[in-house]
């Protein structure tokens, strides 16, 4: 009988799982996606630098050694350059490298191709080709600078080769991190603090005394947003010093830019803090659905971590949904790159358009629910 009981339990148990949703999402489709999303996205492995190439002379032999580096799958030719404005092609994202060729690069060549000639090839001024990377992300310079190296050095290419690392000389990975982090951070405090205050008001009850007030359900929900965002721009403030003093990474663009941008994000995530907790109706529930909609997301698919060229197509399309991306995007421009406010405007735009249809759309379903 007791063993019959049993059964019957684990039977009522299984039943309640199976009609619940949820838990079978949380069991079943969580885990799909998981792997999904590290099988495909945990990659640091480099396969799409972009280069360009600074040559006084467009020769045959620099014609051969360009044609080398395009042939192979992990670099894409972006064109000629002037050698004066490879700081410039660097800041602005056209390419990640530039590969430099002296003036002399065809005699060098010559010189290196006879008997003996690395000895005369390896007395001329200065290197005969120059990498410049943009290091601001350590993890692709450090893999590019391989490839290029092994690249050049097991075919025909001349002897000397020298590379330049721009931004980040020392590669320091904070350089990386610290505004990745910074996303996460920002996005993870913010919308949990709101989600979960809003929320704690519908689960024990108060909101309805709120509500008998006064003032406005809208005008309930942004005075208790207001508290939220202050704490947030004194995080701000303190996370901007200890990177500044502490990590020491520099804040070598315009403060003012950095601020306006991060202030920006924060109200983006606060609305979506508000957006949460027009879905749940526990804590416990904001929690897990905050971890679900960021934490793995931004990791994964913000550029943080894991490049998102060598992403599949399809989670390249997935990242331009989520925030974090855009904003580590334009804090390593202007805090690393020193680029200008006016760099950073296609980035501050979408930031922009999320943080109002955030806003809108979670304040209409706030109010169908209240209603």
């Amino acid at each position: 009988m007791k063993r019959n009981g049993f059964w019957a339990f684990v039977r009522k148990e299984a039943l309640h799982i199976v009609r619940d949703p949820r838990t079978m999402l949380i069991v079943l489709g969580i885990p799909v996606v998981q792997l999904l999303l590290f099988g495909f996205a945990l990659s640091t492995e480099v396969n799409n630098l972009d280069f360009a190439v600074a040559a006084p002379h467009r020769s045959e032999a620099v014609r051969q050694v360009v044609e080398r580096i395009a042939a192979n799958d992990c670099f894409t030719f972006r064109g000629y350059v002037d050698p004066a404005q490879i700081d410039r092609v660097l800041r602005t994202g056209r390419a990640d490298v530039v590969v430099a060729f002296a003036r002399d690069f065809d005699r060098r060549q010559a010189e290196h191709l006879r008997p003996g000639g690395e000895a005369a090839a390896g007395m001329g001024a200065g290197p005969a080709v120059q990498l410049v990377f943009d290091a601001s992300n350590p993890n692709t310079a450090s893999a590019g600078a391989g490839y290029l190296r092994r690249l050049l050095s097991d075919g025909d290419a001349a002897a000397g080769v020298e590379m330049h690392l721009l931004y980040n000389p020392q590669m320091k990975s904070a350089y990386n991190f610290v505004p990745g982090i910074m996303g996460l951070l920002f996005i993870l405090i913010c919308s949990i603090m709101t989600s979960v205050s809003i929320v704690r008001e519908k689960e024990t009850g108060t909101m309805e005394v709120l509500l008998v007030s006064p003032v406005r359900p809208v005008g309930i929900v942004f005075a208790k947003m207001i508290p939220y965002f202050v704490l947030s721009c004194v995080d701000l403030a303190v996370i901007l010093l200890l990177v500044r003093y502490v990590l020491g990474v520099p804040l070598s663009g315009s403060l003012a830019a950095v601020v306006g941008i991060s202030v920006l994000y924060l109200l983006l995530a606060l609305a979506l803090g508000l957006f949460i907790s027009t879905v749940a109706d526990r804590q416990a529930t904001a929690l897990v659905i905050s971890a679900m909609l960021m934490l793995l997301p931004v990791i994964m698919l913000s550029g943080m971590i894991f490049p998102i060229e060598n992403m599949p197509r399809i989670l390249q399309a997935l990242s331009c949904v989520i925030p974090a991306r855009w904003y580590i995007e334009a804090v390593r421009k202007l805090m690393i790159q020193a680029l200008p406010f006016s760099a950073v405007l296609r980035e501050f735009g979408i930031l922009l358009a999320m943080t109002v249809a955030l806003v809108g759309v979670a304040l209409r379903k706030f109010n169908d629910k209240l209603e």
